[in-house]
């Protein structure tokens, strides 16, 4: 611990005497107060104004194009058809994985954001991503890779960034969709000036489906608003945001089962009345000032409150969640001779309680964190990152079975990145970027761990990648290779011992070591002016490298899964949009000595074709067209393994006005 604390010291050191060696320089380059940028720069992931390229790490863009060429009908959707993302669906909700974890660990080591705000809660439970509308994103943004000094916590594999949209001018939208399974939509925004400085923002939706299988309809809606002041030097906003998601839940099927109907719902009779009930309010306030012609200041504060009911394994299953973050940081740009110094200096603190009647289960989560990053330019072509990230972590817990008289834990994590981004010229750049991340465990997975172990260890890793990006006047490539070695992973093992007095068999530990070794290739090609190609491949070897599995392969991880796309712009008014997505071999979920056998690889193939009249589009899209059968999730047991069913041929139509 003192060997890695004096790191990220020096890290935090070296951020800022890089800033301040070059201060003298900055007198004659500087330039008047600016906060919005051109379209070409915009903020990466969230955290700063920069250009994609200035950025020594994997990135990529999902913009308010690619989003209406998809055809996607909702966000889960558009980025399942990613191929750099491997998602896990028990029928209930996705959840994203990048870089290669298992469907269970996915929503706790990939950090999704919406407009730089946590989505991830201080449960296992994952995001839920239905309380956004798509109508509601301008695009999003994804990063493949470790950043635990911008983000700390949770950002282990990538982070996914979600930039919803902001009032501009006067403006509005309507969408009515329906399509199989007797779905159905219907959703709207607004946005106008009150004055030349404030202006405001409505959106709502409202949505529901009986969806593919048996007992697993949903009934979801939400608003937001929004109230926001800009001007040449400062932004200020007001955002509230409710939405209200009800959902049956089918069960797992065996085998048998969904070989003979995959549609139907689990026969177990103690399922057959399982639902959950989702109820989130968000309210957010920001204010970002520009100080002087150097330094910039950004604040939030945000509180969610979150309740959900219903019924697991026929058992009531109420949760009652809430969290409040406060983010605050300085950002400078110090203009010198070979570009600009950006320096970032930043602390998170957020307190979270979760209630978990059943159990007689509370907990109260404070986590905090101080870190710094500079960019800072060599010359023209070469720059480099370094920055450092320190956090702790107190668990106040109380628990009816194991912990009746409450206990406090502890713990504390780092955080260093070191990078280099080289420009050889306006086509090509080389990156190299080395960092460790962390995760702390959930206030449930310290509830049920083994008897002897009080309180789980955080989770720490290592990444190291090598990227090259080259931009043509009609090609793009994209090369990306990189290592992550975890240690002290939380899992849920369920040969573990269980706590005394557990509910169920296993328990969260800290696992054996484990190694992820990857490359990932993307390539675009306009072939014609009215014709895009686009290709994308990646690879992940995921094995444990200690233990009693050394050697065996991550369960739930493909070892490969690629991605081909065509964009055609049949005329001025018709757009036409196919892509396939290919996932490939991997083992059940928990089959961590790849005991059972493989599941059989898959191909999606999905399209889409726009037709636009003035101010009026509309869209036919078309889901897995060779309606393959395919499990989206699945846990496997020697005793026999449950499998969950993705979602079969579907067809929408929708409508959408824009006045």
């Amino acid at each position: 611990m003192r060997t890695t604390k004096t790191l990220v010291n020096r890290s935090i050191c070296c951020a800022l005497l890089s800033a301040c060696v070059f201060v003298p320089n900055t007198m004659a380059a500087q330039s008047e107060p600016e906060i919005d940028k051109p379209l070409d720069i915009f903020v990466v992931i969230g955290r700063r104004l920069n250009h994609e390229l200035d950025i020594a790490s994997n990135i990529t863009t999902i913009d308010h194009q690619n989003i209406i060429a998809s055809g996607a009908k909702d966000l889960a959707d558009l980025l399942r058809g990613q191929a750099g993302i491997q998602v896990s669906d028990s029928n209930s909700g996705p959840r994203f994985s990048i870089r290669g974890f298992t469907g269970s660990q996915a929503a706790n080591n990939t950090l999704v954001l919406v407009d730089g705000r946590r989505l991830n809660r201080i449960d296992i439970s994952a995001p839920d991503l239905n309380a956004i509308a798509l109508n509601q994103i301008e695009r999003i943004e994804v990063l493949s890779g470790s950043a635990g000094v911008l983000y700390g916590d949770q950002a282990v594999g990538g982070v996914i960034n979600i930039i919803t949209k902001s009032p501009q001018s006067t403006q509005g939208n309507l969408q009515l969709l329906a399509g199989s399974w007797n779905h159905k939509r219907a959703n709207a925004n607004v946005s106008g000036k009150i004055t030349d400085a404030w202006s405001y923002y409505l959106s709502g939706q409202y949505d529901k489906s009986d969806n593919y299988r048996e007992h697993n309809a949903n009934k979801t809606g939400n608003g937001l608003a929004r109230i926001e002041y800009k001007d040449d030097a400062q932004r200020f906003f007001v955002e509230a945001s409710h939405s209200d998601d009800n959902r049956l839940y089918a069960g797992a099927l065996t085998k048998l089962e969904y070989k003979e109907n995959p549609r139907q719902a689990s026969p177990k009779p103690h399922l057959a009345n399982d639902y959950g009930h989702t109820i989130t309010t968000v309210l957010r306030s920001g204010w970002r000032q520009q100080l002087d012609k150097i330094w910039q200041t950004d604040i939030e504060l945000n509180y969610t409150n979150s309740g959900k009911t219903g019924l697991s394994f026929g058992n009531p299953f109420p949760i009652s969640r809430e969290q409040t973050g406060l983010y605050s940081k300085f950002i400078a740009d110090f203009p010198v001779k070979a570009g600009k110094i950006n320096w970032i200096i930043g602390s998170d603190i957020t307190v979270g309680r979760a209630n978990f009647p059943v159990r007689n289960r509370k907990n109260t989560q404070t986590m905090s964190g101080v870190y710094t990053q500079a960019i800072v330019p060599l010359n023209k072509q070469l720059s480099y990152t370094v920055g450092g990230r320190y956090a702790s972590v107190k668990d106040e817990l109380t628990d009816g079975q194991i912990y009746k008289n409450g206990t406090d834990l502890n713990a504390d994590a780092t955080a260093v990145e070191l990078a280099f981004n080289y420009q050889l010229n306006q086509s090509n750049r080389l990156y190299l970027r080395g960092e460790t991340n962390f995760r702390f465990a959930k206030v449930d997975e310290q509830a049920y761990t083994s008897p002897n172990v009080h309180g789980l260890k955080p989770q720490t890793g290592k990444s190291y990648e090598a990227g090259w990006n080259y931009s043509g006047s009609d090609h793009s490539l994209k090369i990306n290779l990189y290592r992550l070695d975890l240690t002290d992973e939380i899992v849920f093992d369920p040969s573990a011992q269980p706590p005394r007095r557990g509910g169920f068999n296993g328990a969260n530990v800290n696992a054996d070591a484990s190694r992820r070794n990857g490359a990932g290739i993307n390539w675009n090609w306009q072939l014609f002016s009215n014709v895009t190609l686009g290709a994308e491949y990646n690879y992940i070897d995921a094995k444990f490298t200690e233990g009693k599995n050394t050697g065996k392969h991550l369960s739930w991880v493909a070892k490969n899964n690629a991605r081909i796309s065509s964009q055609i712009d049949v005329s001025d008014n018709i757009q036409f949009y196919l892509s396939a997505n290919f996932i490939g071999k991997r083992y059940l979920e928990g089959d961590n000595g790849n005991l059972g056998k493989k599941l059989p690889s898959y191909t999606l193939v999905n399209s889409a074709i726009n037709y636009t009249l003035n101010d009026w589009r509309f869209t036919l899209s078309g889901d897995n067209l060779l309606n393959k059968t395919y499990v989206s999730s699945g846990f496997y047991s020697k005793f026999g393994s449950g499998f969950y069913i993705g979602n079969g041929r579907n067809v929408n139509l929708s409508v959408n006005y824009q006045f």
